[in-house]
């Protein structure tokens, strides 16, 4: 068969450090991050406050050390325009304090309170259809609206001067999953600043005609107002035109973030400002990877294996390999996984005994990542993850997934000493989607590591001298498979023995 991507294929080493704190590349700041913490989120806001404190103290017993909070909290923080109350956010950062469990601290620009989107109806965001949605339910609001992006500096900077020297804010965590609800607005305000983006990449509003193939059925624009995003239409839509709108949409977001990024680094003194990467080739595409990894302090992901899926261990790895790569191999950080099955996918299964531990620690711990995070804390009461698994579940204590957890944190508590292992890779491969997957599925099952790249990567690059792996280039003909596990099966003969230098 021929191979369209180019793969490089590199063995796994670590080496262990004599630090036992995280250095966040691009920051001076340091989080002290441990093995152990639970994540993203632990929603204090949903619990009354006798709860918090039967929190803390379960959270010691299974030796978290750092916790996430606020991501989904707006409305509680400002309950109108102008008001702020930190008293139950101070008390939810002193009672962690004083239990030696630091926290990561969402922005809350994820979502807006009701009174927001009441008063500026513009932050609505409108679909292809021209359907306008309504607040009612996550992700409903156009975060690269004017209004919302002054909105979110406000709250931003709320934060940061209240919080910004807090010893217990290990770091920031900015927006939510950026780029996974609603990316792209297809209202008249976006589509004013779709043709200034335009304009200054294109020489002329006549440029675009070309790359966009729009002499086909007589599409071409002669001004700049003719040019609309790509609202729905009775046939099929100019696939480039469909790409550059996605581009910008994908900048815009960036954007964003970078400006609560550069508000927080100024109101607080070296505190790391990441986000969570949702991290698989497939998911979550509206916004390159290596973009993000460029625009964070550190690569921090989350992770959930495909329940259905008989063989979705192989996705462990290949998040964690995407996670490290995005990152430029710094040290990574897995922030959200599940204790056991979601609530979301098609067929959600629970985990079978010690899968809890695979997942988090062979998987994602022993290759490079600070720590094993999860959502949740505590299961909730209500609402649409109120059967999604958790730290701690509805049955409480005495169940099996908390002796997993418990197990788990004596686990990770042992490992300390090889907190900044790092996995090491001589080369990098090419990541081609819908490809991507496949070829690693096939390359897990060689025992090796593969380093994820961007297609604009220098070809070259990735072996660098001496570098003893095979390299598998466009139009490179591989012999028959070995075994039959789909067409990207990698046989036996097509991988020599790698050994790298010690």
């Amino acid at each position: 068969m021929s191979v369209t991507v180019r793969l490089c294929w590199a063995m796994q080493s670590g080496k262990c450090c004599e630090r036992s704190q995280i250095s966040w590349v691009g920051r001076p700041g340091e989080m002290f991050v441990g093995l152990l913490a639970c994540g993203d989120d632990s929603t204090p806001e949903q619990w009354p406050e006798e709860v918090w404190r039967e929190d803390v103290a379960l959270m010691r017993e299974v030796d978290v050390n750092l916790v996430s909070a606020g991501n989904f909290s707006w409305a509680w923080l400002e309950s109108r325009e102008g008001s702020f109350d930190f008293g139950w956010l101070d008390r939810v950062i002193e009672s962690v304090q004083a239990n030696g469990i630091r926290i990561a601290l969402g922005t809350l620009t994820v979502v807006p309170p009701a009174w927001f989107s009441r008063g500026r109806p513009e932050v609505l965001p409108v679909n292809r259809e021209g359907v306008c949605w309504e607040f009612g339910w996550r992700g409903a609001i156009w975060h690269s609206s004017p209004a919302c992006r002054e909105a979110a500096v406000r709250i931003t900077t709320a934060l940061g001067e209240r919080y910004g020297s807090a010893p217990a804010v290990a770091k920031w965590l900015r927006n939510n999953e950026y780029g996974v609800q609603v990316p792209e607005c297809c209202c008249e305000t976006f589509a004013a600043h779709f043709r200034r983006w335009l304009a200054e990449g294109y020489t002329t509003r006549k440029a675009v005609n070309g790359p966009w193939t729009l002499v086909f059925w007589g599409e071409a624009y002669g001004d700049w107002k003719e040019i609309q995003p790509p609202r729905a239409t009775p046939t099929v839509c100019a696939s480039s035109q469909r790409l550059d709108f996605a581009r910008f949409a994908g900048d815009s977001t960036l954007a964003n973030g970078r400006r609560e990024r550069e508000l927080l680094r100024e109101l607080s003194s070296g505190t790391p400002v990441t986000t969570n990467f949702m991290v698989s080739p497939t998911q979550c595409d509206s916004i390159g990877h290596w973009c993000r990894g460029r625009e964070v302090d550190a690569v921090t992901h989350e992770h959930y294996a495909v329940a259905e899926d008989d063989r979705n261990h192989i996705g462990l790895p290949k998040a964690a390999d995407l996670a490290r790569s995005a990152g430029g191999g710094r040290l990574r950080l897995l922030l959200e996984h599940a204790v056991s099955g979601v609530n979301w996918q098609p067929r959600n299964f629970a985990k079978t005994p010690g899968e809890m531990a695979r997942n988090g620690l062979a998987a994602h711990v022993a290759p490079d990542s600070g720590g094993a995070m999860f959502f949740q804390w505590r299961a909730p009461r209500f609402g649409a993850e109120e059967f999604r698994s958790a730290m701690l579940p509805h049955a409480g204590t005495d169940s099996r997934i908390w002796q997993e957890v418990v197990e788990l944190g004596a686990h990770v508590r042992a490992l300390a000493p090889v907190l900044d292992a790092r996995t090491a890779a001589d080369s990098q491969d090419l990541d081609a989607h819908e490809c991507a997957e496949g070829y690693h599925a096939g390359l897990f099952d060689r025992h090796l590591t593969v380093n994820f790249s961007p297609p604009d990567a220098d070809a070259d690059a990735g072996a660098g001298a001496g570098a003893q792996v095979p390299l598998i280039r466009q139009g490179t003909e591989l012999p028959t498979a070995e075994r039959a596990d789909g067409p990207f099966a990698v046989p036996a003969g097509a991988v020599r023995e790698v050994r790298l230098d010690d």
